[in-house]
């Protein structure tokens, strides 16, 4: 059964506007009868029927609702934009596959890309969601410096990944069950020591991945699987 999006739900209608709308009839033919299931970003999937269809706008009564509890836990991912920037958004995709609750695009002081488009990987992200088929969808923050980054209230454990001390505890070392985790990955030149001493003065741990030096998509990716690898295990 097709998956759609749509955070516009009114009593027992849901409707399917703009690029989803096109979607559900042009290309996928769809016609008033046929059934659909749409998701709301919120954890609710909605079964239902359309009953008017448009390429500018579809309507379907619902006639059941499920809901799936988000994780007990909270991963965000602050990761520095790639240079190629397929690489950040490859990583933004398998990310959301396995499940992150937002992610902050980092602008560091080595950070060779220093403008991203937030539309493009809004739609990555959601495209991401509906072929994993979850129901919940991660924040995309705006563009932020660590300054402006470290500022924010955390809740849970925070940890700066970077490569300059071999001695950093691993992130699978620090793990804490069903606990909120901040993750912060540095660009392609790693985060500027100033960086990692501001992180840390905000309460961040350092944190390794391995003796591996790994590219910055690469080390999110890794960073997320580790984290839900460790929670399904202590499950």
């Amino acid at each position: 059964m097709h998956w759609f999006y749509s955070n516009q739900i009114e009593g027992q209608l849901i409707f399917l506007d703009n690029e989803e709308a096109k979607h559900c009839s042009k290309v996928l033919r769809l016609q008033m009868g046929d059934t659909i299931q749409a998701f709301d970003g919120q954890g609710h999937l909605y079964t239902a029927l359309i009953q008017q269809i448009s390429k500018q706008q579809v309507q379907a009564k619902i006639t059941e609702t499920h809901f799936t509890p988000p994780f007990p836990y909270r991963i965000h991912l602050a990761i520095a934009p790639t240079k190629n920037i397929s690489r950040l958004e490859w990583c933004i995709e398998k990310t959301c596959e396995l499940g992150i609750a937002s992610i902050t695009p980092l602008l560091c002081r080595r950070s060779e890309r220093k403008i991203i488009k937030p539309q493009r990987l809004e739609k990555i992200i959601l495209s991401a969601i509906k072929q994993s088929q979850k129901t919940h969808l991660p924040k995309l923050h705006e563009l932020i410096s660590v300054k402006d980054y470290l500022k924010q209230n955390f809740s849970g454990s925070q940890h700066i990944c970077h490569c300059a001390y071999e001695t950093n505890p691993h992130l699978a070392s620090t793990f804490q069950p069903s606990a909120d985790v901040n993750i912060m990955i540095g660009p392609e030149g790693d985060f500027h020591e100033d960086e990692i001493q501001a992180a840390l003065t905000a309460g961040f741990q350092n944190t390794g991945l391995g003796k591996e030096r790994l590219r910055t998509e690469t080390a999110g990716v890794f960073a997320v699987s580790i984290l839900h690898t460790l929670h399904s295990i202590t499950q």
